[in-house]
């Protein structure tokens, strides 16, 4: 895999060090995720920020995108519909296509959903020693590079995902 490198030596090998790293951002993912609210799954909240991110989908898109099957997308679109997250309208360029697109409410759900648990990983920093909080905060930079990598290489899809770095 390509790698963009900033000079600096690692003292341990890269794979045990990225192993470790990769590792511990897993359990903060899982530690977040397993406090976070149960009320819509996350394949339905994954699918609000899919819109968020990306506008407005037909249902097909949206389906392969989040790795379900088209009539179990149908069924959460309309699970998000009934909740007031999502609508379905029609394309603006083709009458004939149905789009699916995110409400203010349902922005406002994923931001809401999202400061919630920022907030109780805060907690979880404030508690840490000084030197500690000082190296995440240093992370930062790395993780949001992490977090755009990701999204480009979502957005590639699968012809474009080992080309992106």
């Amino acid at each position: 895999m390509p790698r963009e490198t900033d000079g600096t030596e690692r003292t341990r090998e890269p794979a045990d060090t990225e192993h470790a790293i990769a590792t511990a951002l897993d359990g903060l993912v899982a530690l977040a995720l397993r406090g976070g609210p149960r009320d819509i799954s996350l394949t339905a909240a994954a699918t609000l920020a899919t819109l968020e991110r990306s506008g407005p989908c037909r249902l097909t898109d949206l389906a392969e995108i989040e790795g379900v099957a088209q009539p179990s997308m149908s069924t959460l679109v309309t699970g998000l519909e009934r909740a007031g997250f999502a609508e379905r309208r029609p394309s603006p360029d083709d009458g004939r296509v149905v789009l699916v697109a995110l409400t203010p409410a349902g922005a406002d759900y994923l931001a809401a959903r999202r400061q919630a648990r920022a907030g109780r990983l805060a907690e979880l920093i404030a508690l840490l020693p000084a030197r500690e909080a000082a190296a995440l905060a240093a992370a930062v930079p790395a993780m949001t590079r992490l977090r755009d990598l990701e999204a480009r290489r979502r957005a590639a899809g699968p012809e474009g995902r080992r080309a992106v770095s």
